[in-house]
């Protein structure tokens, strides 16, 4: 016989993944996550139609400083996956798999390409005024040729699958009445 979780348990419980739903943290990760890239992609996708402008540099002002706290939150998110795994729903199918994977991949790559730029450009590097690079008079420019050539595709790729992720989410609800997006709300 199954019993209900005990008034001690409940409580942390509701922290923790299960398979019927993820916990308060991974859904924390993944909605302040989606908030956070919804900016980037508005300062990028303003930039691109409209320019240098007021409005964009209001929005974009904060792209390296919020890029690397995506890379921070990122690790975090994957360290905590990686801890409730076990509690987590049965496991998604290939498709999922490697859908998540590329997202994943992609979170991490797009900002460590930009901060090798940012170390190579010489100019100092300070989120929330913390100092992580230092300025350096010589430029390396290996290190920014990387980021040059593919931060931009690989920030708009990244915009494809997170809109990818979200119809496929609403997909499993209304085609085949999987509770796929219940699980993370």
């Amino acid at each position: 016989m199954i019993r209900p979780p005990s008034r001690e348990t409940a409580p942390r419980a509701a922290w923790l993944d299960t398979p019927e739903r993820y916990g308060r943290v991974s859904r924390g990760f993944h909605w302040l996550m989606a908030a956070l890239f919804a900016w980037q992609f508005a300062g990028a996708l303003l930039y691109v139609t409209i320019g240098d402008t007021t409005l964009t540099r209001l929005v974009g002002g904060s792209h390296f400083t919020l890029g690397f706290t995506l890379l921070v939150l990122v690790l975090l998110r994957a360290a905590w996956g990686l801890a409730n795994r076990r509690r987590r729903h049965g496991g998604p199918g290939r498709a999922a798999t490697a859908g998540h994977a590329l997202i994943y991949l992609l979170m991490i790559l797009i900002p460590s390409l930009a901060l090798l730029r940012q170390y190579g450009s010489g100019k100092p590097f300070a989120p929330y005024g913390i100092p992580l690079m230092p300025a350096r008079e010589t430029k390396i420019a290996w290190m920014m040729h990387p980021a040059d050539l593919f931060h931009y595709w690989l920030g708009f790729t990244l915009l494809a699958a997170v809109i990818g992720h979200a119809a496929i989410a609403v997909l499993h609800r209304r085609l085949w009445n999987e509770p796929v997006l219940q699980r993370m709300t």
